[in-house]
């Protein structure tokens, strides 16, 4: 594609030569039409450049803007996250505490279930001792009368 902006700066530049011949050669003189064409065509050249240049910064502006907006989501984002994060974290260190209090109030509970439990099968023991005592000594006892001839006792 042709560059528009050499041809057009020649034409400028041609126009502008002529206005200054024409304004030199006779001040009295009617501007001819096509000097009055070139003049306005470097207007509307020069109109066409500073929308250009309008555009630009529009563009730009937008761009900075939509940055900015970005920025703002990430940074409130970030915030949720941070607090989501910290929450978690509470929630965890909660129920790690729990679960230690669960777990002590367990192991206290087997405590006393154990000490409960050799309580019982001690007295267990000493009563199963004890009868077993009571049942040696009388059979030592029933054993040694018979051997001494004095009977049995019913």
């Amino acid at each position: 594609m042709m560059n528009q902006k050499g041809p057009a700066k020649r034409a400028i530049k041609q126009a502008e030569e002529e206005v200054v011949k024409l304004a030199a050669e006779s001040p009295e003189q009617v501007i001819d039409p096509l000097t009055e064409l070139l003049g306005r065509a470097q207007r509307a050249y020069a109109d066409y450049i500073e929308a250009q240049k309008e555009v630009a910064r529009a563009y730009k502006e937008r761009a900075q803007q939509v940055e900015k907006a970005y920025k703002e989501e990430e940074a409130q984002a970030n915030k949720a996250w941070d607090k989501a994060v910290e929450q978690a974290l509470a929630a965890r260190e909660k129920a790690n505490q729990q679960a230690e209090e669960a777990s002590k109030k367990a192991g206290e509970k087997a405590m006393e279930v154990y000490q409960e439990s050799i309580g019982q099968a001690s007295k267990v023991r000493k009563e199963t001792l004890k009868q077993a005592w009571k049942v040696c000594k009388d059979t030592t006892e029933q054993a040694w009368r018979i051997f001494q001839g004095e009977g049995v006792k019913e």
